[in-house]
């Protein structure tokens, strides 16, 4: 991919130190790898030093969009690792390595086959995203589903029963149940096979307590853990706190925004989290983990950007009819929070994530909810860019009148016609699209405030 761009700030260049190849090329022209899972040398393509807990979010999706060729290997890739393991990875170093939660193989496997990639074995990893769902690896807690039992039939896996940060795993498991749902609906898979994971993927409003309006750890017994600070991280969560996780609902902020009691409280919980202060408990870790002195650092209230949980809340305001805060906020932590200079980075890079974000978000829009067809817009950084894409297509976004005190989106154009919603579909950009922005220093209110301007939600697609 090629990137041409004109522009009033700095340019960055961003390195992908992860993921990495784990094969190489034989005598006869064949791709063969060591198997770290087995110890065996067998054919095909093998990947390794990545941590789908991380890079699920945008990572992934930016190959998706421009470099589908190295993302259909990368899914052969993990067909070979469920062969050789038994289990889709989870965090691979260079095999299974404990680290993190979730079950977010089940994403990445979701949105490369949604986002019409073929070429590659997705049956065995069909099988193997719908064994993850009821397996947890022997020796590797991490991989599979940790909690599973309980997922499955209380609809959560409960504070109280010995397994760490149980409402992030909740939450997670939830969006992966929604990505197998659709991967199975695309499938063509039985409707009463993939009815269970329809259901599951609502499991996180088990966690929403309306007291707080904020997600909470919940006992066995169905009563909310107590006492709770929804400042404290760690415990229920993973790398964050109430204030970060509560957002993690990327397939149905509306079921969010209900759970809230409407667009305007959603809105005043959003803007909390920058005006909350940067205050912490930090005793689940007995002492001041990198992250939270990183969140202290940026004084952005409790926003935590430095960290993965919440580098997608600032677009929820596209799904809430104010879009303009999506804009300002999404331009407040590129201009101050990425910068040229040996501390420029906010926080890690964790194999390619926050990289991944500021990349999307320069050009304008974001992946919220891999699994979709749509990138959320935000505030396009540069004047004029030019996506070369792997099949030949071009996509040019131009934003006229760009600056740095000019950030918001007044209009905007999409193939010469006027455009109102909040989002880009990935099969227009994907034809090739010229995506023109109006921008101005005044937000524009009345610009995507309308409910057919914005973008999906699983619930809407259940009332249908």
């Amino acid at each position: 991919m090629l990137i041409n761009c004109v522009l009033s700030t700095p340019v960055y260049i961003v390195r992908y130190y992860s993921p990495r190849s784990f094969f190489e090329i034989d005598a006869a022209g064949e791709v063969m790898h060591y198997s770290p899972y087995n110890g065996e040398v067998l054919p095909g393509y093998m990947f390794t030093d990545t941590g789908f807990w991380d890079t699920f979010r945008c990572l992934f999706p930016f190959l998706n969009l421009v470099y589908p060729s190295m993302n259909v290997k990368m899914q052969e890739g993990l067909a070979n690792t469920y062969k050789e393991s038994g289990f889709l990875p989870e965090w691979a170093s260079p095999g299974h390595r404990g680290c993190m939660v979730g079950n977010n193989s089940a994403s990445v496997v979701a949105d490369a086959y949604l986002k019409g990639l073929r070429g590659y074995d997705i049956e065995t990893l069909w099988e193997g995203v719908v064994h993850g769902t009821t397996n947890v690896h022997p020796r590797v807690s991490s991989t599979g589903r940790l909690g599973h039992e309980y997922y499955n039939e209380l609809g959560y896996v409960p504070y109280n029963v010995q397994i760490n940060e149980s409402a992030a795993r909740t939450l997670e498991y939830a969006f992966n149940d929604w990505s197998i749902y659709k991967l199975g609906q695309a499938l063509n898979k039985p409707a009463e096979e993939i009815a269970i994971y329809a259901e599951r993927a609502m499991n996180y409003r088990n966690l929403f307590c309306p007291d707080h309006k904020l997600m909470r750890g919940r006992n066995a017994d169905g009563k909310f853990q107590s006492p709770f600070n929804p400042l404290k991280w760690g415990d229920a969560f993973t790398e964050g706190n109430s204030w970060h996780y509560t957002w993690s609902v990327f397939h149905d902020p509306q079921g969010l925004i209900d759970l809230m009691g409407g667009k305007r409280e959603f809105n005043i919980m959003m803007d909390s989290v920058f005006n909350v202060p940067p205050l912490f408990d930090e005793s689940y870790y007995g002492g001041v983990i990198h992250e939270i002195r990183e969140m202290q650092i940026m004084n952005m209230g409790n926003y935590a950007h430095g960290n993965q949980p919440i580098q997608h809340m600032i677009y929820l305001y596209n799904y809430s009819g104010e879009p303009w805060k999506a804009q300002y906020w999404v331009r407040e932590v590129m201009d101050k929070l990425y910068t040229p200079a040996p501390d420029g980075y906010c926080g890690d890079e964790d194999n390619g994530q926050t990289s991944a974000w500021y990349v999307f978000s320069a050009m304008g829009f974001y992946p919220v909810c891999p699994g979709t067809d749509e990138y959320i817009l935000g505030s396009p950084l540069f004047k004029n860019m030019t996506l070369h894409l792997e099949n030949g297509k071009k996509v040019t976004i131009k934003a006229q009148d760009n600056s740095d005190s000019r950030r918001y989106i007044s209009g905007m154009q999409l193939n010469g016609e006027n455009y109102t919603k909040n989002y880009v579909t990935h099969d227009v950009l994907m034809k090739g699209a010229n995506i023109q922005f109006k921008m101005s220093a005044t937000p524009n209110t009345q610009r995507g405030t309308q409910e057919t301007d914005f973008p999906y939600s699983f619930s809407n697609e259940l009332k249908k």
